[in-house]
């Protein structure tokens, strides 16, 4: 999908540099994808009230399909 949109070249430029990306586009899935999984993971530390978690594989599983 194509789409244009304004983005701070001074974060774009640091952002390339620290993860390594080689294109805009790399960097802009990558940082989806980190935010995505940033996301979750404070969704489940809310769940669960703590960064320690006892659950099971099937339960991240579950966890993972479900939308919050």
């Amino acid at each position: 999908m194509r789409s244009t949109i304004d983005i701070d070249e001074k974060l774009l430029k640091e952002a390339q540099k620290i993860t390594g990306a080689k294109t805009k586009k790399e960097l802009v899935n990558l940082s989806l994808r980190e935010l995505i999984r940033k996301k979750r993971k404070e969704h489940l530390i809310s769940l669960f009230g703590s960064p320690v978690l006892n659950i099971s594989l099937e339960d991240v599983k579950k966890l993972r399909k479900d939308e919050f």
